[in-house]
């Protein structure tokens, strides 16, 4: 596969990404929309962590140097082109050395749109995993994103039947978002007030142009918080002594929220006020800078890990049908 236009920053990912490296480092990597990436590689039958294709803001052009089945998961109103014709996203599509895909957003809803291909795109794993890391250099094709006239090999596998994802089994993508967060680990009462805690669930937080994978800017807003500043730690009342840092969690970078993605630092000096739990990750992943908004929504463990659950079934290779 080569590519001919790789668009704002493709990147090959894997998911989970590289685990466990926290303590030396490394945060995961891996998909900003991992319900997308696990969606497309079960539609030609690879196992949902095969390497894969992430690309944001939806636009890509690659030919294929083989005969191969593909699949790509993508925000609704994308423009699938194989030869300028149209085809449709979440299912799998037989390709042949020589044809041309194009993929186009139509502005809408959405952020991020993943290609997978039959046998997985064959780039060695480095701590684990194929990810790509752009902040180590690590992972996918030489740690960095996709350039004109990159060389993507796969590993070659037989056909399979074409399957096809139920449009009640694919997630919703909207503008104004709703994002489940667990209280934690640095909240009220000892961080914020409990009016603070109220208003970050009540006010409608738009994402800010600066967001990438590092993390997720909001607009800013001031705190009242339950002290006057971080002591030993620093003047502002969201300075805590360095502390790790998990996947989606919530900073109160001073006055600015930032949600961590998968490329965020591992550690820092900042509040974590919530958690973004897994099941809602994906959403984080497909919000477009500059224009959409979130609601953020209290839950607790036992409601997240219920969710998690049915994120994990709607992506099971069962939930796919046959395509005609």
């Amino acid at each position: 596969m080569e590519i001919i236009d790789p668009g704002l920053q493709t990147t090959v990912q894997a998911w989970p990404g590289r685990l466990g490296l926290t303590s030396l480092g490394y945060f995961a990597a891996g998909p900003m929309d991992h319900v997308s990436m696990r969606a497309a590689n079960i539609l030609v039958g690879n196992p949902v962590g095969a390497p894969a294709l992430e690309v944001p803001k939806i636009g890509l052009s690659v030919a294929f140097l083989i005969d191969t089945q593909i699949a790509i998961a993508a925000p609704d109103g994308t423009a699938v082109l194989l030869n300028d014709i149209p085809f449709p996203a979440w299912e799998t599509l037989d390709v042949r050395s020589g044809d041309i895909l194009r993929t186009v957003g139509a502005g809408g809803p959405g952020f991020r749109l993943y290609l997978a291909v039959r046998g997985g795109i064959a780039v060695p794993e480095v701590y684990g995993s194929a990810a790509t890391s752009l902040v180590a250099g690590i992972g996918g094709v030489e740690g960095r994103a996709l350039v004109r006239g990159d060389l993507l090999s796969t590993r070659s596998r037989a056909r399979l039947p074409r399957r096809r994802l139920p449009e009640s089994m694919r997630p919703r993508f909207v503008t104004d978002w709703e994002v489940e967060i667990i209280q934690g680990p640095h909240a009220s009462p000892d961080y914020l007030t409990d009016d603070d805690w109220a208003e970050l669930l009540r006010r409608q937080w738009r994402v800010d142009l600066n967001s990438d994978r590092i993390s997720t800017r909001l607009n800013p807003h001031r705190f009242t918080w339950a002290r006057p500043d971080g002591g030993t730690a620093g003047g502002h009342p969201s300075n805590v002594l360095d502390a790790a840092y998990p996947a989606g969690g919530v900073l109160a970078n001073g006055d600015v929220l930032t949600i961590l993605g998968m490329d965020g630092n591992t550690s820092g000096g900042f509040a974590v006020v919530a958690t973004v739990p897994y099941c809602a990750l994906w959403k984080v992943g497909q919000m477009r800078p500059g224009r959409d908004t979130i609601r953020f929504r209290e839950v607790d463990y036992e409601e997240a890990l219920a969710l998690n659950k049915r994120v994990d079934f709607t992506v099971d290779p069962r939930r796919t049908v046959r395509v005609p």
